[in-house]
């Protein structure tokens, strides 16, 4: 039995919603149930997506769209995989093609120029912190912009294996599926953007 509107708004308290039941209440049509979908996985998805396009633009922008699409496409999950995967195959897509966009139009290198000096795009979305350490601050800021052009050598495929497993901490075997290829496959694309890494970190490792 699907969900009632009630029912899923009731839900919003309860520990752990049943996702199969809340799915199939958004298939049904049932927008409380999608708003619901939503919050439960906005956070993930962002957070995904930031750390792929390294730009609050562009990670807003897959959002929005990863949304979108579920929102039009939920109706064809077969519960053949998890939604988890499912979602983040649709969320990865969206970020390889900005990926491969900015490949082609060469745009939006990490560091900008601004009135008041060169400023680290990813840096400046951070939250606000109490004054630390001025010299640890600068090598982060400096270790950052590093990892950014460094980010930039790879190519959009194996940036984006590199940051599922590094900054997701996803296993291998997900990345595959994710990524609609094999566990083996996910492994040797994630050995080959580790060795350009460490050949852009250089002194930095």
């Amino acid at each position: 039995m699907a969900l009632t509107a009630a029912a899923v708004v009731s839900a919003r308290l309860a520990p752990k919603l049943d996702e199969a039941e809340l799915i199939r209440a958004v298939q049904q049509g049932d927008q409380f149930a999608f708003e619901a979908l939503v919050r439960a996985y906005d956070q993930s998805v962002l957070g995904l997506a930031m750390n792929l396009l390294r730009s609050p633009e562009d990670a807003r922008d897959a959002y929005q769209e990863a949304f979108l699409r579920v929102y039009k496409n939920i109706h064809s999950f077969r519960f053949d995989c998890s939604f988890y995967t499912w979602l983040y195959r649709i969320v990865t897509n969206i970020c390889l093609d900005h990926l491969r966009k900015r490949k082609i139009r060469k745009e939006e290198p990490a560091m900008v120029e601004t009135a008041e000096g060169p400023l680290d795009r990813m840096y400046s979305v951070e939250e606000d912190r109490a004054a630390g350490d001025p010299e640890r601050s600068l090598w982060n800021r400096q270790l950052n912009t590093r990892i950014c052009a460094a980010l930039e050598q790879l190519t959009p495929r194996e940036r984006m294996v590199f940051e599922l497993r590094h900054y997701q901490g996803m296993r291998l075997r997900t990345i595959g599926e994710i990524l609609d290829t094999t566990e083996e496959a996910a492994k040797n694309c994630l050995f080959r953007a580790t060795q350009k890494m460490r050949a852009g970190l250089g002194d930095f490792i």
